[in-house]
């Protein structure tokens, strides 16, 4: 566990997920040129976010799994000045992520910054598009949650943990989900759950619990959808201002809408 410095009244934090880079620096996700999408998003950061305490990765960094894209995923996000913390997505490699992310504290699960604690789990199964949480992720969430009772906690993890309204994305989010929250209900200091995975904006609270999901930084997918499509909304982040009181203000940005175009008749990816 480590801290990170902040303001005392809140701390800013910035969501960067499903990024899907490539090895090639021009690779394309079905037309998106998903490392210049990255660069613009965080160029909009930068534009929007002069102060940033905190950079949260959720997953999906890489779309071919190569100690080449984690590279490019550092060296582009390391354009903002704060600490990051990355979990790995269901497209991710975490040898090739662990070598990306060497002599620094990236892979690190918790973090204090202010009156708050941020959990980072592992959801991510090798070969598997749906994610689970094994018994020590289950365990690492318990002992983070009970050793800061004082603090207010966001938990993060990439796959999503309830239904988002698209019927083709229910079978490959978390399979274990009453796991999570067995533990979450069990500690009423978690004010808010964040994930990515989803490529699409969703903010809804469930007994007082925010939760939250965030575009991509490459292509969207269509809301509300029975099977897949691709939606034709920008490329964006989300931003999460954490008060001392426990209190969540956030927000999804997204760049012109008019610097890339995606195949929205694509039919998988």
């Amino acid at each position: 566990m480590s801290s990170a410095s902040s303001q005392s009244s809140s701390v800013l934090v910035v969501q960067l997920t499903d990024s899907h880079l490539f090895a090639e620096a021009d690779g394309t996700l079905l037309g998106m040129p998903t490392r210049a999408s990255l660069d613009a998003v965080v160029e909009l950061v930068l534009s929007e976010q002069p102060a940033i305490d905190l950079v949260l990765a959720t997953g999906d960094l890489s779309q071919d799994g190569t100690v080449e894209s984690y590279q490019a995923f550092r060296d582009v996000s390391d354009r903002l000045d704060a600490p990051k913390r990355w979990i790995p997505g269901n497209h991710d490699e975490l040898r090739e992520m662990s070598i990306a992310a060497q002599n620094s504290d990236f892979l690190e699960p918790v973090v204090d910054i202010g009156q708050w604690r941020i959990t980072m789990l592992d959801s991510a199964v090798s070969g598997s598009v749906p994610g689970y949480l094994e018994d020590t992720q289950l365990q690492l969430l318990a002992q983070a949650l009970s050793e800061a009772p004082q603090r207010h906690h966001l938990v993060c993890l990439h796959h999503h943990p309830v239904p988002i309204g698209a019927a083709w994305m229910e079978p490959i989010g978390l399979r274990n989900p009453d796991a999570l929250f067995a533990v979450l209900e069990r500690f009423p200091q978690v004010r808010a759950v964040l994930w990515g995975h989803v490529h699409q904006a969703f903010d809804q609270s469930v007994h007082g619990l925010r939760l939250l999901a965030s575009p991509s930084t490459c292509i969207q997918f269509a809301p509300n959808s029975v099977d897949f499509g691709l939606d034709s909304a920008a490329p964006g982040y989300r931003w999460l201002r954490l008060h001392h009181d426990g209190q969540i203000e956030t927000g999804v940005s997204r760049v012109d809408p008019d610097l890339f175009e995606v195949d929205v008749n694509g039919a998988g990816y």
